[in-house]
C-alpha cells in the first residue's frame, strides 16, 4: 500500500494540475464529439440501429469487462517499467480495429469491444505509471479499471460540478471489497462475487459510452475512415479521464483523499469558453 504523507497546502503547480483535472473530469464532452465526426446528432444514430441491439452491447461490455479485470489482476502486477505512456501507439491499434468495426457494423461488436477495451486497459495503466502510481500494486489495478466508469453525460444530481466523486463514491464499496480480495488471496476469480458486483458497477456506465460509441457508427456515412475516427474519439476519451483521475490519485496520496476532494470541491465550473478551449487543446 503506497504511503499517503499529510500536507497543509498544496503548491502553485498543483492547484493548476487538480483545476485542469477537474475540467477534463467534469466535461468530457464525449458525445458531441461523437457528432462533430459523423455529422448527426447520437441521437439519430440510436434510430437506426436494428432491434434488439442493447442486448448485444449489454453482452458485449460484460464481455469485455471481464476481459479487462483478468487483465489488471493478472498482468498489469509484472507491468511496472518506468516507461512513458505511449499515447500514441494505443491510439493506433484502437484505430486501426475501429477501422474494421466500420466496414462490419454491430456484427463486430463482440469481437472489436473486447479487443479495444484490453488496448484501452493498457493505455490507462501506463498513464498511471507515468503518474508515479506502481502497478504492482492492487488499488492502482482496480483504479485503473474504475476509469472505465468515468465520463458519461452528466446526470442531473444537484452537485452538477462534482460527478466524479458521486461516480467514485457509487464504486467505492465494489473496489474496496476487490482490493480487500486482492491483498488477502493474491486473485479474484471472474466469477467471485466481488469480481460480479465490480463488473456490474462499472458496465452501468462503461455500457451507456459503449452505446453512444455504438450509435455513432449506425449512421450510414460510417466506413472504415469513420471508424476509425469514431474509436480515436473513444480511447482518447478514456485517456484523458486517465491523466485526471491519476493526478487526482498521486495528490490524495501526498495530501489527503480529503484534502484534495475539498479543494476540489471548490474549483467553480463552468469556466469561460476560451479557457476551455485552450485547457481541451493541450495534450492531456
Amino acid at each position: 500500500m503506497d504511503a499517503v504523507v499529510e500536507s497543509q497546502t498544496l503548491t502553485v503547480e498543483e492547484l493548476k494540475e487538480l483545476r485542469r483535472a477537474k475540467w477534463v473530469l467534469e466535461n468530457p464532452a464525449f458525445a458531441i464529439r461523437l457528432a462533430t465526426v459523423v455529422g448527426l446528432p447520437i441521437e439519430k444514430g440510436f434510430a437506426m440501429l436494428p432491434d434488439g441491439w442493447n442486448r448485444t452491447v449489454h453482452h458485449s461490455v460484460h464481455l469485455a469487462l471481464n476481459k479487462t479485470l483478468r487483465i489488471a489482476i493478472r498482468s498489469l502486477r509484472h507491468d511496472d517499467d518506468p516507461l512513458p505512456s505511449a499515447d500514441s501507439l494505443h491510439r493506433r491499434i484502437v484505430g486501426v480495429s475501429g477501422a474494421v468495426g466500420g466496414v462490419f457494423g454491430l456484427a463486430s461488436l463482440p469481437v472489436e469491444l473486447p479487443l479495444s477495451t484490453a488496448v484501452m486497459l493498457r493505455s490507462i495503466a501506463a498513464i498511471a505509471r507515468s503518474e508515479g502510481h506502481s502497478l504492482k500494486n492492487s488499488d492502482t489495478r482496480l483504479s485503473c479499471l474504475e476509469v472505465f466508469a468515468l465520463g458519461g453525460r452528466r446526470s442531473p444530481e444537484a452537485d452538477a460540478e462534482n460527478q466524479y466523486w458521486i461516480i467514485r463514491a457509487g464504486l467505492a464499496r465494489a473496489i474496496s471489497e476487490a482490493a480487500a480480495c486482492l491483498v488477502d488471496r493474491g486473485i479474484v476469480k471472474e466469477t467471485a462475487p466481488v469480481a460480479l458486483r465490480l463488473i456490474a458497477s462499472i458496465a452501468s456506465r462503461f455500457g451507456a459510452i459503449v452505446s453512444e460509441h455504438i450509435a455513432a457508427k449506425a449512421v450510414p456515412v460510417v466506413g472504415a475512415a469513420t471508424g476509425a475516427a469514431i474509436n480515436l474519439i473513444f480511447i482518447n476519451h478514456f485517456q484523458r479521464m486517465s491523466r485526471g483521475h491519476f493526478v487526482v490519485k498521486r495528490l490524495e496520496k501526498k495530501h489527503g483523499a480529503d484534502k484534495i476532494e475539498s479543494v476540489y470541491r471548490s474549483i467553480a465550473l463552468p469556466i469561460g469558453k476560451r479557457e476551455w478551449a485552450q485547457s481541451a487543446a493541450k495534450p492531456v
